[in-house]
C-alpha cells in the first residue's frame, strides 16, 4: 500500500507542472497561429450581425428585416383597423341580411371583395406614401425617422378625415390626452380608435338605409299573405325572389359599391 501511494505521488508531481502549462491540451498536431484580434470560425455555423445602417441614421439591413416580418404579421389588424376595410365588409353584411341570404354571396367572396375595395380606395394614399417617405428613404435622401413621421402623418390625414369630431373628443377624454390645437396634431393612438368607432357608426347608418326597402317589401308581403290565409306560409318564401329581382332591376351592386367609393375622402 505504501509503494502505490509512492508511485501516486510521483505521479501527480510529474504531471502538475505540465497541467499547469496547459490545461486543455489538443491531441495532434499544433494549431497555426491566428493574428488579428480574433480567428475565423471553423466549420459550419450562423452568423447574425445587426450594423448600425449609415451616416443618415437609417436603418441597417437585419433591422429592416425584422420590421418587415413584424409589419407582415400585424397587417391583417391595420388592414381592418387603419383602412376602410372594416366600413365595406360590416355594409355588404347587412346587405346579405336585409336581402334575407346571409350565406350568399359566401364570406370568402364578400371578404375578398372588400379587400380589392380597400386597395381601390386607399391607392391614393398608398402612392403618397412611397413617393414622399420610401422612395426618400431608399435613396437616402432622409432617415427613417423622418420618412416613419411622414407616412405616419399621411395616414392620420386619411382618419381623421373620415372621423367625426364627437368621436375624436370622446377618445380624447378617456385617454386623458390635451385637445391639439389643430386636427392633424391629433395623436396617432388617439386618431386610430376614433377612427374604428366612427367607420361602424357610419357603416351601421349604411346598412340601416339598405335595409329600409327590403323591410317594407317583408311587410307587404307578410300582409298579403294574412289577408289571403295564408299562415303556414313563411314570408320570407314570397319576399326573397321579389327582393332579388328589385335589386337586379335597380343596378344594386353598382349603387352600393359606387356609394361605398364615394363615402371615403382621401
Amino acid at each position: 500500500m505504501s509503494r502505490l501511494f509512492a508511485l501516486l505521488l510521483a505521479a501527480l508531481v510529474l504531471v502538475a507542472p505540465l497541467a499547469a502549462q496547459d490545461p486543455i491540451a489538443p491531441i495532434g498536431p499544433p494549431a497555426p497561429a491566428t493574428t488579428g484580434a480574433a480567428a475565423a470560425p471553423q466549420g459550419p455555423g450562423i452568423t447574425l450581425s445587426v450594423n448600425g445602417g449609415d451616416g443618415r441614421e437609417n436603418l441597417g439591413s437585419a433591422l429592416e428585416i425584422a420590421l418587415l416580418m413584424t409589419l407582415l404579421a400585424m397587417a391583417p389588424a391595420l388592414v381592418m383597423t387603419m383602412t376602410c376595410f372594416t366600413r365595406i365588409v360590416v355594409v355588404l353584411s347587412f346587405l346579405k341580411r336585409a336581402m334575407s341570404m346571409q350565406d350568399l354571396p359566401p364570406a370568402m367572396i364578400t371578404t375578398g371583395f372588400a379587400l380589392f375595395m380597400t386597395i381601390f380606395v386607399m391607392r391614393p394614399v398608398v402612392s403618397d406614401i412611397y413617393d414622399d417617405a420610401y422612395v426618400p428613404y431608399i435613396e437616402k435622401r432622409m432617415d427613417w425617422r423622418e420618412a416613419a413621421g411622414i407616412a405616419t402623418g399621411r395616414m392620420n390625414q386619411f382618419m381623421l378625415a373620415q372621423t367625426r369630431e364627437e368621436d375624436v373628443a370622446l377618445i380624447l377624454e378617456l385617454s386623458r390626452t390635451p385637445r391639439p390645437r389643430t386636427a392633424l396634431e391629433t395623436p396617432f393612438h388617439v386618431a386610430v380608435p376614433a377612427f374604428v368607432l366612427s367607420e361602424i357608426k357610419t357603416a351601421f347608418q349604411m346598412g340601416f338605409v339598405l335595409f329600409l326597402p327590403f323591410v317594407v317589401i317583408d311587410l307587404v308581403i307578410s300582409s298579403i299573405l294574412v289577408s289571403m290565409g295564408m299562415f303556414s306560409l313563411p314570408p320570407v318564401v314570397v319576399s326573397t325572389p321579389l327582393k332579388l329581382l328589385l335589386f337586379i332591376l335597380v343596378g344594386g351592386w353598382d349603387l352600393v359599391v359606387v356609394s361605398l367609393a364615394q363615402s371615403f375622402v382621401t
